[in-house]
């Protein structure tokens, strides 16, 4: 609750203080640009409830680009580009997944010494200039500038039907209750009869994958594979969802949070920017925003264990 309040504030300030902040246009556009770190936030999200952290998803977003344009200006076939970053993606969440849960390597490591990986190859086999999209297939074009009703981007339609999935997942399946338990207390949830490693292993793919959808439809709005693309967009997603209070312990934290604090920092600023504020000042305010929510996790966890 108090996340949507902050939400709706947010909203009502810009609305009085920055010109066109309300209008249909600018919404519209705040929910296009909401989409990509909805989806990834949604791995994300999954993957800290779990008790573990994956931020390799800036890099990934970059890295499976290369496959999707390339397979399809050789094919001038969407659906096997997509197939092809889709595979990609999943052979990365495969080896963060085995390597954190079944070689017991900290995640952090793991995800962190991949991002390096995937940055460096994709500066390797680029030599840092953008490979183009030659196939201009309008049905991948359509990810970027289409509109449901001429209003709502396909790309804020795939993030919201997405987060509906994976939020009745985390709710309502076995395989939901299972990640609250590992994260938790994984132990208890190992005596308990879960297959911990598995659980882990699966929360890794999911990111992943999650990611490489995000990707798709970065690459489709650029129009070219970028060396440069998903730079910081981690710690964008990471400041979202631990604003959204998913706990960086584990096992707390719902995806609707996630979504209330992706959609705060994404009207936050557009805001600033509607007000003119220098992208330096944007960054300040989110860094601040980031200590913030961790400090307030830290000390909702403090108090909910009574140290």
């Amino acid at each position: 609750m108090a996340l949507l309040v902050c939400l709706i504030l947010v909203i009502a300030f810009f609305s009085v203080a920055a010109e066109n902040f309300f209008s249909v246009r600018n919404i519209s556009n705040v929910l296009g640009q909401a989409s990509l770190p909805l989806i990834a936030g949604t791995g994300c999200a999954i993957v800290f409830i779990s008790g573990e952290v994956d931020i390799s998803i800036g890099a990934l977003l970059a890295t499976i680009a290369l496959p999707l344009i390339v397979v399809m200006n050789d094919t001038q076939s969407l659906a096997l580009g997509v197939s092809a970053a889709l595979m990609f993606g999943l052979a990365i969440g495969v080896v963060n997944g085995w390597l954190t849960a079944y070689a017991g390597i900290n995640s952090l490591i793991v995800t962190l010494g991949m991002m390096f990986v995937m940055r460096g190859g994709v500066y390797l086999y680029t030599g840092q200039r953008a490979i183009s999209d030659d196939a201009a297939l309008d049905s991948f074009i359509a990810l970027s500038d289409g509109r449901l009703f001429g209003v709502i981007p396909y790309a804020a339609v795939i993030a919201i039907i997405l987060l509906s999935l994976f939020a009745y997942m985390m709710r309502h399946r076995p395989f939901g209750r299972q990640v609250y338990a590992v994260g938790g207390n994984p132990e208890v949830a190992r005596l308990a009869g879960y297959d911990v490693r598995r659980v882990k292993f699966l929360c890794m793919i999911i990111s992943s994958l999650l990611a490489t959808v995000a990707g798709i439809i970065l690459a489709a709005r650029v129009g070219s594979a970028q060396h440069t693309a998903g730079l910081n967009f981690e710690f964008q997603v990471v400041a979202a969802t631990v604003l959204g209070g998913v706990s960086l312990a584990g096992g707390i934290g719902n995806l609707g949070g996630m979504a209330l604090g992706v959609l705060i920092l994404q009207f936050l600023s557009n805001g600033l920017r509607g007000l003119g504020l220098p992208t330096e000042w944007q960054l300040v305010i989110t860094g601040m925003i980031i200590i913030a929510a961790v400090a307030f996790d830290e000390a909702k966890r403090r108090r909910a264990t009574g140290g």
